[in-house]
């Protein structure tokens, strides 16, 4: 039970320092596509959801 209580309270800082770094102003955190072609996304065809997105206007 030590363990368990040490380590939700560890990753309750973890998650609260990252919430910190969001709140003043740095960028989100997000993938990176796993990591392929330098981070670079190289998509031959978006997916079907991807194409619904982008024609209801909610991503660019």
């Amino acid at each position: 039970m030590n363990y368990f209580l040490v380590t939700f309270v560890f990753m309750l800082i973890i998650v609260g320092i990252m919430a910190i770094g969001v709140v003043f102003g740095r960028r989100a955190i997000k993938g990176s596509c796993g990591g392929a072609n330098n981070g670079d996304c190289v998509c031959v065809e978006k997916c079907d959801k991807r194409k619904k997105m982008e024609a209801d206007g909610s991503i660019s």
